[in-house]
């Protein structure tokens, strides 16, 4: 009886343990052909964030400001400053503050911002100032490419860092040059979107690509009804909008909303050449190739010897240090694999490893295999 019931348990511990397997396939299998939003591949023409920059001056500092012998602008800054409160500093004197630094402004102006809305600011020190901790921004404009005044910046830096120096050594850490502010920015004026122009609204597509173009305009002619949308070109994609404002918010929170299967991704792999990382998706696939691939190494050795100085040398003559060198050359036998056809990432995947390539190595094999025609993908290198 005993052994009827392990039995019983084993198989019940099969049958579940199978039941998790199938179900997590089915799970895998639903996320694979799961569907996607619109507003995840396409973005509405026009409506932007816009960058933001400025010149200001970050005081407060415990020491740790620019240095004016070296940075003389912060210290005609701050002169600057005073200069326009009614206080004239007499010529000729040594003004040398060392809790002033000179910082640049940077910030992002969203989409559709109004004046009195609150932003975030970057503050990032463009002078010798060893810490930015603990500082406050005076007020900043910033300012877009068309040189006006978007803008307005000040407020005390959040810095995510530390450090300590005394007797010559020092300890830092992460970065103490730049700074955050939130909500540190206030807009002034806002820019004007064409979104509310016209009876048309352009869509682009975040990478382009004809067979997602036409499923987004087939999505949204079959919920808004035929000849609502119209792609134009593997990135644009037109709607005929509602001129109403309050119609035309809705019609494209809808919009957005709709459900797209995405196509299989055009099969690309991504090279790091500076790294030797090596990325590739899921649709790379590989044809019956034959690879051989050796190391070749150098080695170089380098034992110094001490001469000394012969018989007859005048008094107190040194000894000699000589290098010699010693230089091998060494390649490894490079084996001929046999990397059979691969339909799917992981084949792929399973049949590099095969060939125990480092990542770097494994840069060389993919650029061979993909001059032969055997790597059924796009190789980029960045």
């Amino acid at each position: 009886m005993l052994g009827t019931a392990g039995r019983s348990l084993g198989l019940f511990g099969f049958l579940r343990s199978a039941a998790l397997v199938v179900g997590l396939l089915f799970v895998a299998v639903g996320a694979l052909h799961a569907s996607t939003r619109i507003q995840d591949v396409a973005s509405v023409q026009g409506v932007r964030s816009n960058p933001l920059t400025g010149y200001g001056l970050v005081v407060g500092l415990d020491g740790t400001g620019d240095q004016a012998a070296q940075m003389p602008f912060s210290a005609q800054s701050l002169r600057n400053y005073l200069e326009q409160h009614g206080l004239s500093l007499p010529p000729g004197a040594n003004f040398q503050p060392r809790n002033v630094a000179a910082v640049l402004v940077t910030a992002q102006l969203p989409a559709f911002a109004q004046p009195g809305q609150a932003i975030d600011i970057t503050v990032s020190s463009i002078g010798n100032a060893r810490s930015l901790r603990g500082g406050t921004l005076i007020t900043t404009p910033l300012r877009g490419v068309d040189g006006q005044i978007y803008a307005l910046a000040q407020g005390n830096l959040i810095v995510g860092g530390a450090g300590a120096a005394a007797a010559g050594a020092q300890v830092v850490i992460n970065h103490l040059s730049v700074g955050r502010i939130p909500n540190g920015g206030q807009v002034e004026r806002s820019v004007p979107t064409p979104f509310l122009l016209g009876t048309t609204i352009d869509l682009n597509l975040n990478a382009a690509d004809f067979q997602t173009a036409r499923r987004v305009a087939l999505s949204i002619n079959q919920a808004k009804g035929a000849g609502t949308a119209q792609a134009l070109d593997g990135r644009v994609v037109r709607l005929r909008a509602p001129t109403d404002p309050n119609e035309r918010v809705a019609f494209l929170a809808d919009i957005e909303q709709l459900p797209l299967q995405l196509a299989p991704p055009t099969a690309r792999v991504v090279v790091n050449s500076r790294t030797g990382s090596v990325v590739m998706n899921q649709s790379v696939t590989l044809a019956p190739a034959a690879v051989a691939h050796g190391n070749l190494t150098v080695t170089i050795r380098v034992t110094p010897q001490v001469a000394m100085p012969p018989p007859f040398a005048p008094p107190g003559t040194p000894p000699v240090v000589v290098e010699q060198a010693e230089v091998q050359i060494g390649q490894e036998g490079g084996a001929l694999i046999q990397l059979p056809a691969s339909t799917q990432l992981s084949e792929v995947v399973r049949a590099l490893n095969a060939m125990g390539a480092t990542p770097m190595d494994l840069v060389s094999i993919l650029q061979a295999l993909r001059a032969a025609g055997s790597l059924r993908a796009e190789l980029e290198v960045i």
